[in-house]
């Protein structure tokens, strides 16, 4: 079997954790069991580009107890670990081709190595297994029945391919369900982003200044969490609307070129390019630290960064020392300027996830059921389907919610029974 991961020999290790996000993940597992015994991905090949993390492990079982063919990829260069990539390869004879630190050249290598499997359905975190299907392999597009996408990044990618009309077969925005971005992105963002920053620096949140560059669901996650931890926060926008909710959120709220001169903390999370820049950099207090949760590492201008700094070392690990030019200012860049959640800790906690790839699970084989029916668009998780996976999950938590009674149904659907 075709594979490229780290070392075969983690595949215990990696067992082990994936039991243990498992046990968090009743959603998916409920899935699985059915998916055991009805097989409704049976003799279907699925590619998926996703961060290869313990949770994405469960998934893939999940689309094998499906009977998928399943071949996977990393879906950024620091986000694999590397343990699990071995178990999926030595336990479940899964195609995996991912490596923590991998560069570019061996990124897109591997993702070369899954199209290779000819996939009739793409799962992305981010887009960039369908976007190279579509530019570097096209002579696969007619395989293809659909695709999935997890991440905003990457829906904001896919919504640009269909308005350009280069988009050449249906994807479910995963990432646009109700029961992913109100969960995964707020919660799943909040908690690991914190997480993977203070893992990375063990510096004190309490009594600094946190900058959230974005107010998005992901940034709403953040914002909260590090005041939850004693900061004051401060919120950068260009919504009008998101930066007005994170003023009534308690937040303040001020232009990055103001907010860089008092920020301890910054952390992007806004799916765009160059959010923090040179002149941004060079406001900075000597000890800012600087970290990106958006999906990709272009909401910090590096490039930039490096041409006003006289030396650049590494002092921890996942800690960039940027020594500027002017001023002698110190600037810590974490994980690359890639996702500090996954680069610096595990990423979202599997409660999360297990909700989101249920959504994956489900869409995989509403894609299947409904092949050659689908619009040749980007189109929204059914509601049928978010509704079943958020009953599933209150039921896993021991929790039930009242039903509508007749007579309430009768009059929400009324028009002349009013006062």
């Amino acid at each position: 079997m075709n594979h490229d991961v780290k070392d075969l020999a983690l595949a215990a290790k990696g067992n082990d954790r994936i039991e243990w996000a498992a046990q968090s993940m009743p959603v998916l597992e409920l899935i699985k069991n059915r998916f055991l015994e009805e097989k409704p991905l049976k003799g279907r090949r699925l590619g998926l580009c996703l961060h290869v993390t313990t949770e994405t492990a469960s998934l893939c079982r999940t689309l094998k107890a499906g009977g998928a063919e399943v071949y996977l990829c990393a879906s950024n260069p620091l986000s694999t670990q590397d343990d699990v990539a071995a178990a999926l390869v030595k336990t479940d004879k899964i195609p995996v081709f991912a490596i923590k630190g991998e560069d570019n050249a061996v990124y897109y290598d591997h993702i070369a190595s899954v199209l290779s499997a000819k996939p009739q359905i793409t799962m992305d975190d981010g887009a960039d297994l369908l976007s190279t299907l579509h530019t570097k392999r096209p002579d696969l597009l007619s395989e293809v029945l659909g695709g999935t996408e997890e991440t905003t990044t990457g829906v904001i990618r896919l919504k640009a391919m269909a308005h350009d009309q280069a988009l050449r077969y249906p994807v479910i925005a995963v990432n646009d369900a109700l029961t992913k971005h109100m969960f995964d992105n707020r919660y799943g963002t909040g908690q690991s982003t914190i997480d993977g920053i203070i893992r990375a620096t063990n510096r004190l949140i309490a009594g600094s200044c946190f900058v959230v560059a974005g107010y998005g669901w992901c940034g709403r996650g953040v914002a909260k969490r590090a005041a939850g931890f004693g900061a004051r926060v401060v919120v950068t926008e260009v919504d009008p609307l998101k930066a007005l909710e994170a003023l009534m959120d308690g937040f303040e709220i001020a232009p990055m070129a103001q907010a860089a001169k008092v920020g301890d903390f910054f952390v992007t999370l806004t799916g765009d390019i160059n959010v923090i820049r040179p002149e941004h950099f060079k406001l900075m207090k000597s000890g800012a630290v600087v970290a990106n949760s958006g999906h990709f590492n272009v909401e910090l201008d590096l490039p930039g960064l490096a041409e006003i700094s006289s030396h650049r070392r590494f002092i921890r690990e996942f800690v960039e020392e940027f020594t500027l030019k002017e001023t002698g200012a110190r600037i810590y860049v974490l994980g690359e300027g890639r996702l500090v959640n996954l680069a610096a800790a595990e990423g979202h906690p599997s409660s999360v996830m297990d909700m989101s790839f249920a959504n994956q699970a489900l869409a995989a084989e509403y894609v299947v059921k409904n092949q050659g029916q689908l619009p040749l668009a980007v189109f929204p998780v059914p509601e049928k389907i978010d509704q079943e996976i958020a009953r599933l999950k209150l039921k896993s938590m021991g929790f039930k919610i009242d039903k509508l009674t007749k007579e309430q149904v009768k009059y929400l659907g009324s028009w002349d029974a009013g006062t």
